[in-house]
């Protein structure tokens, strides 16, 4: 019986761990221009949580206007914006992106 209730135990654990959905503002801008990440090519849009960049998935960098204006485009300014998703493989996976200004 100990056994059974540890093996439960474990696999709750392990599958709250992993589907931990993020609800909070974060910066949003492009990864490369702003974020100094380089393990993609171009201009690809990112978030910046804790510290720490992600490349985003579900949404694309020209989503939110011109990447490229001068005073709102995401290669030329950080922005901030309330995130929705999860932390997955390295990058972020975006259910909702709110931006504030």
């Amino acid at each position: 019986m100990k056994k059974i209730f540890l093996v439960f135990a474990i696999i709750t654990l392990v599958s709250c761990t992993n589907n931990k959905e993020i609800k909070q503002v974060a910066e949003i801008s492009c990864g490369q221009c702003q974020f100094e990440l380089d393990n993609q090519n171009g201009c690809d849009l990112a978030i910046r949580i804790n510290n720490k960049a992600y490349f985003v998935e579900g949404f694309n960098i020209d989503d939110f206007g011109d990447a490229h204006d001068k005073t709102t485009g995401f290669c030329e300014v950080i922005r901030k914006g309330k995130i929705v998703g999860k932390v997955e493989d390295n990058k972020f996976i975006a259910s909702s992106i709110k931006l504030l200004d």
